[in-house]
């Protein structure tokens, strides 16, 4: 038993924790102690996913959690190589004086988190059933994004990836997943290196209008990229 882990009250730890704070306060967490993480622990977030909503109440959502090194490694070698090709724009990019500093942060952060990938100690999958074909991605991110919240409620550090899917059926085939049960997204999940804190986000009354947005209101807007 680690020290991070030492002494977990699995059935307690964070149900004190206010939704509205957990919301305000989850922030992706990408620098991640090797200490192990108890499996009673994942199971509790993972539970905590299980109450997202979905169409007919579905539930399409499989959680696999890869926590053998080996196993590990070889999930760090396939996502290093997307993900680095993937770094090198915003690389170039931060070579400019200008380029803004939580940008920079943001970046060494995500880069670390991909030279310790095979470090982390729990890297988990969350994939689902198709319907018609489609994937039901419309519950699965609902279902990620309370496993993120509970990653946060219980102290562990957590983050979202999709980088991959880049290698389509080869990882869900070592995954043990049919094909219309492709996975959508790798939580990477351990104890944080860092805390968690509010992050930086913009005024609310910049992105909520009613009964319709203005003529021109969003022209000089940033969108989405």
């Amino acid at each position: 038993m680690t020290t991070a882990s030492a002494g977990v009250d699995i059935d307690r730890i964070g149900e004190d924790v206010a939704l509205l704070d957990g919301i305000r306060t989850t922030r992706a967490i990408r620098r991640l102690r090797p200490d192990p993480v108890p499996p009673a622990l994942i199971r509790k977030v993972c539970e905590a996913g299980t109450f997202a909503p979905s169409g007919g109440n579905r539930q399409p959502w499989i959680f696999i959690a890869v926590t053998e090194p080996a196993r590990r490694a070889w999930v760090a070698e396939r996502y290093r190589a997307v993900f680095l090709p993937y770094i090198q724009t915003a690389l170039d990019a931060a070579k400019d004086p200008g380029y803004p500093e939580a940008k920079r942060r943001n970046m060494r952060a995500a880069i670390h988190l991909a030279e310790h990938l095979h470090e982390v100690p729990v890297l988990l999958f969350v994939a689902g059933w198709t319907r018609r074909g489609q994937p039901q991605t419309q519950a699965l991110f609902p279902a990620i994004q309370n496993v993120l919240l509970a990653c946060r409620a219980v102290g562990l550090g957590a983050s979202l990836t999709t980088a991959h899917t880049a290698h389509g059926r080869e990882v869900d085939e070592w995954l043990g997943l049919p094909p219309n049960c492709p996975s959508c997204a790798l939580l990477p999940i351990g104890w944080p290196l860092g805390r968690y804190g509010r992050p930086a986000r913009r005024p609310v009354d910049t992105c909520l209008f009613w009964d319709a947005v203005p003529a021109g209101a969003l022209g000089g807007s940033r969108r989405a990229e």
